[in-house]
């Protein structure tokens, strides 16, 4: 099969985007209808896409939370993606420390697990609240409203 022989990640992006088309056109193939199901069909369009080949998976970290590609985040946080890649510097001295998971919204992880870097917000005057997640798995968390919500970023 062509996934094969695509890298991880760019299959793991293909996937996403593979689900996201198969959203689009159960609304099309209904005529739109409630965005939850399709009418006569007696099945959600969650369930189409959940039985859709195990290519379009996300990985086993990410289950459960909304997904979104590295390239459809907004540019400061690919900033800090390289960041991170690159080992720092980073511009604040909080980027890099222990992320605790108080919230529990991300996967139960030893302490030390997870930690936190900060996504620049163009016009605050602070931090703001955008921030990114990495854990030692090599798992990557977005999230822009200061740890409320997550998403898993596919790279």
């Amino acid at each position: 099969m062509v996934i094969r022989s695509v890298p991880r990640r760019a299959a793991a992006v293909l996937g996403t985007l593979l689900a996201g088309l198969l959203l689009v056109l159960a609304g099309c193939a209904t005529g739109g209808g409630d965005a939850g199901s399709s009418p006569g069909s007696g099945r959600s369009t969650a369930t189409a896409v959940a039985e859709a080949p195990s290519s379009t998976r996300v990985p086993d970290w990410a289950q459960g939370l909304p997904v979104v590609p590295v390239g459809a985040l907004p540019s400061q946080a690919r900033d800090t993606l390289r960041l991170i890649d690159a080992g720092g510097p980073f511009p604040y001295a909080q980027d890099g420390t222990v992320f605790g998971n108080r919230e529990r919204l991300l996967p139960r992880q030893p302490r030390g697990h997870y930690h936190e870097y900060t996504v620049r917000t163009p016009g605050s005057p602070d931090r703001g609240a955008r921030r990114l997640v990495t854990g030692r798995s090599h798992e990557t968390y977005y999230t822009d409203d200061h740890y409320r919500t997550f998403k898993a970023v596919l790279r």
